[in-house]
């Protein structure tokens, strides 16, 4: 479940390993690609956090970030 916090979406998945981790941030990047708004992300083995927000409306959470969290989570 996404959470909200200090005006961003905020999401940790966690995979079997780092390749499924990895394959995982490569589909986001496509997803990112098409809706043209970009995470921002960590990776540590085969964990990876997402944190969205929307740079151009002041950092907050707009229908942008609701709309690319539910692309993601459909990549699950």
């Amino acid at each position: 479940m996404w959470k909200e916090e200090n005006n961003t979406l905020y999401k940790r998945f966690q995979f079997n390993d780092f390749s499924e981790a990895f394959a995982f941030m490569t589909r986001v990047a496509i997803l990112a690609e098409k809706h043209n708004h970009h995470p921002k992300w960590t990776n540590v083995w085969n964990t990876v956090e997402l944190w969205l927000s929307t740079h151009d409306a002041g950092n907050i959470v707009t229908d942008k970030d609701l709309a690319l969290a539910n692309d993601i989570d459909k990549l699950i």
